[in-house]
């Protein structure tokens, strides 16, 4: 059972609540690669304005990450945002798994070497190859490919799906080599280790919410078929590519397949097991799907191979996908949504399909269900399958309307809606029009703030991680490269309080030694709702009233 909201001794019971998570909108150097501080944003400009402005920590341990060197990313962003409180996340989980050696211990990984022993075929790993640690970390894989050749397993083969937006750009070469390296010792150790296949996360079988699953399928016959064009070496398919198109990074290299003399070297057969290295839930889930369901329809699979399929992490709780895997998930309880939920409190999620699972799945601690259908509605607006950077103002209007027409019926006591293209658009790298679509998420907060006056509610505005806010990196020797990662800079929080005399409340000086993060966002939201800070939760932000 859920914690009960008590009220709070002197703020009373209140709504309707906006939180407005502006994602991948931080505050950076305010240089030239500052696509926030290079747009015009009369809107923010004016909110900053407000004696309740402050900022958040949205990266590193502040979010549950395993260091502050690790950037923060929209899913701990958004588990953070709704839960209240901080939980170690996959990265922090699955190294420590790896460190105490549970991961090898666990029933899963015994299993898929138990299982290609007894058949003979490899041991497959899938994933994202980088060090970004949003989705993945290439010592992950590292790691079990050593223990699994320790162990006995005599063949594997990894499929390797490039990045450039959790690292740099055009950086794949430096983690196939460093694959490469380990594989070539484990061959010299009389092991058959390769790689097998490979393609860019934003073409091949990293798609997300349904968004566009002729990315899984290219995934699938290059993956699993061993169909596509043929390299003879990871390293010969990305030099090309790089050739022939001078423009293009590593989230949109196309597809390629490593194959000999034989023929392609690691299409996925029956009596293989198949492991996917990625952590992260939301851009696995599908690829998890085409493997493990049998009512599968999103694309003609043809023969599916008998494998033993599993994940980092079991990806989605409610669905039990999958239904192997080898590192626990956190266990969040008792969030934001839950809470109001059982106080009976009506609330809306909002977003488009690129965020939409963020304010649903991530927002109440990985879990896809409404804790009550009655009581909450989640809205999606379908995203345009189009570049982001030719269309920076996505699908912001269309959201705003939707919200505007909701606070206008007053069907919603709490709202959290994300604007996604600070992010999208500054994982492009183009700075233009990155700068054009913060503009548009300033132009929807012109909108909100006259009608959440004309409906006496409050408006919170924050963001998940910084992104836009920089998107050149510096070179010690003064080189500058484009950055399409996120960074590690905080993020703005606001609230608008058109009913308090001054338009807002007063915020409380952080403590040094605790800087507020994310995790305060809910507490003070439902402080604003007229509730105590329950038990357990990060603090408000808020100053007591007078």
């Amino acid at each position: 059972m859920p914690k009960a909201l008590a009220p709070h001794p002197v703020l009373p019971s209140r709504g309707p609540v906006v939180c407005v998570v502006m994602d991948g909108v931080g505050i950076g150097g305010h240089d030239r690669g500052d696509a926030v501080h290079l747009a015009h944003t009369p809107t923010l400009d004016w909110l900053r304005t407000l004696r309740s402005w402050t900022t958040l920590r949205a990266h590193g341990r502040a979010v549950g990450m395993p260091s502050d060197a690790d950037m923060g990313n929209s899913e701990v962003g958004h588990n953070a945002l709704g839960a209240g409180r901080i939980f170690d996340q996959g990265a922090t989980l699955v190294a420590q798994a790896i460190a105490d050696g549970s991961l090898f211990a666990g029933e899963t990984w015994r299993a898929a070497v138990a299982r290609v022993r007894d058949s003979g075929q490899p041991l497959h790993f899938l994933g994202l190859l980088s060090d970004g640690n949003v989705h993945s970390h290439i010592d992950h894989l590292l790691a079990m490919l050593r223990t699994a050749a320790e162990q006995g397993v005599a063949a594997a083969r990894v499929h390797v799906l490039t990045d450039g937006r959790d690292v740099e750009a055009r950086s794949a070469l430096r983690y196939v080599d460093r694959l490469e390296q380990v594989l070539g010792q484990l061959r010299d150790a009389g092991r058959d280790y390769r790689i097998a296949s490979g393609g860019g996360r934003m073409l091949v079988t990293m798609d997300r919410y349904e968004a566009d699953w002729a990315m899984v399928e290219r995934g699938w016959q290059t993956h699993v078929r061993g169909e596509g064009r043929r390299f003879a070496s990871a390293r010969e398919a990305i030099e090309t590519l790089y050739a022939e198109d001078p423009e293009v990074d590593d989230q949109y290299l196309p597809a390629f397949v490593i194959a000999d003399d034989h023929g392609p070297v690691g299409p996925i057969r029956d009596g293989a097991a198949v492991l996917l290295f990625n952590f992260r839930g939301d851009r696995a889930l599908e690829i998890t799907r085409a493997f493990e369901q049998d009512d599968f329809s999103a694309f003609d699979r043809g023969p599916r191979p008998d494998v033993l399929f599993a994940g980092m992490m079991q990806y989605d709780g409610d669905l039990r996908l999958p239904s192997r895997f080898l590192v626990d998930p956190p266990a969040i309880d008792d969030t934001m949504g839950e809470l109001l939920a059982a106080a009976g409190r009506r609330q809306l999620a909002l977003a488009e399909t690129q965020k939409f699972g963020h304010v649903t799945y991530f927002w109440n601690g990985n879990r896809t269900d409404p804790f009550d259908p009655g009581l909450e509605t989640y809205l999606e607006i379908p995203s345009d399958l189009v570049p982001f950077d030719q269309r920076p103002w996505m699908k912001a209007a269309e959201v705003t309307d939707a919200l505007i027409g909701a606070l206008r019926e007053g069907s919603f006591d709490f709202a959290r809606v994300n604007y996604a293209n600070g992010d999208m658009v500054g994982h492009t790298g183009a700075i233009d029009a990155t700068r054009i679509a913060v503009e548009v998420v300033d132009l929807c907060l012109a909108r909100l703030v006259p009608v959440i006056r004309k409906v006496g509610g409050v408006l919170v505005v924050t963001a998940d991680h910084g992104n836009a806010d920089q998107m050149i990196d510096r070179g010690k020797d003064g080189s500058e490269t484009v950055r399409t990662s996120h960074s590690l800079n905080p993020v703005p929080f606001v609230v608008l309080d058109p009913r308090d005399p001054e338009q807002a409340p007063r915020v409380r000086p952080a403590d040094p030694s605790a800087p507020y993060s994310l995790g305060n966002v809910a507490g003070t939201c439902l402080e604003l709702l007229g509730y105590r800070v329950p038990e357990g939760y990060l603090p408000s932000v808020l100053a007591p009233p007078a």
